[in-house]
């Protein structure tokens, strides 16, 4: 599933393109995505501007003067630009036909993506319970410190509740916690606030520098731009079950913790 980094990656891939620009028409040729797209969607978009791309979570955002439209790419979907005439293929499922002749155009194999509306002035109700951005000032110490006293749940598993923080997948929470020295097991209330305070450090840093690289490259996401990411080659830990710890050579361990794979090093990892 493409995590943060990469919606990010599209929303910056987008943004130049569809800026400013009106949406001529909206083709929809398979409105059965995760949740079917609102029949009423075509009059809230057709002849309007799109003002700005933006990001809640990883939810992309086209906002309008109405309201925004609100993309999810889901497993496998993605979103780049094409000429409004190019041929679709048979996962091209919806198409903003703009003013300059191009289309921003949703290709999603696998269907569980989605395309929204949320009325300006409105929180639609996938996105009013989501926790602060995890590169806001929202997103500190004392914020997770509160989040965590008294809970028993792994601190992985409760940096990836979308209801702590947003957009901290599970590639990303992996690696931050390594680079923290944070065993993935361990409870999130027997953590210290300096611990912790580490621990939004490296998120933060692990967030910025994927995004700066392009976001990770994964099997079925390429960037808005046609580009894939650069930031799989840097990966410390994830993917790597039985390698050697890049820090202290041990084999790296796997366990399940909410029915993911999380790979760490029982060495380094406390």
């Amino acid at each position: 599933m493409p995590e943060l980094p990469e919606v990010e990656t599209t929303c910056r891939g987008i943004s130049p393109h569809t800026v400013k620009k009106t949406v001529t028409e909206l083709v929809i040729r398979n409105p059965n995505l995760r949740w079917p797209v609102p029949d009423f969607l075509e009059s809230r978009v057709q002849g309007k501007q799109i003002n700005s791309v933006g990001r809640r979570g990883k939810y992309i955002l086209l906002q309008m003067d109405e309201g925004d439209v609100m993309i999810h790419l889901g497993m496998s979907g993605s979103l780049r630009m094409v000429r409004s005439d190019t041929p679709p293929l048979k996962h091209d499922h919806v198409d903003f036909c703009l003013s300059d002749g191009n289309a921003l155009r949703l290709t999603d194999p696998r269907r569980f993506g989605s395309v929204l509306w949320q009325p300006k002035g409105e929180h639609h109700e996938l996105l009013y319970k989501l926790g602060p951005e995890p590169l806001s000032e929202g997103f500190n110490a004392e914020y997770l410190k509160s989040c965590c006293d008294g809970r028993k749940v792994a601190i992985k598993q409760l940096i990836m509740d979308s209801q702590v923080v947003v957009g901290v997948g599970n590639i990303y929470a992996t690696e931050a916690l390594f680079a923290a020295a944070i065993d993935p097991r361990r409870a999130a209330g027997n953590i210290s606030r300096a611990r912790l305070e580490n621990l939004v450090v490296e998120i933060k840093k692990v967030l910025s520098a994927a995004i700066e690289q392009g976001g990770t490259t994964l099997k079925d996401f390429v960037g808005g731009d046609g580009k894939p990411g650069y930031f799989k080659q840097e990966l410390s830990v994830y993917g790597r079950k039985g390698e050697p710890c890049v820090k202290c050579m041990a084999p790296l361990t796997e366990v399940r913790l909410g029915q993911r794979a999380t790979v760490f090093c029982k060495h380094c990892q406390r």
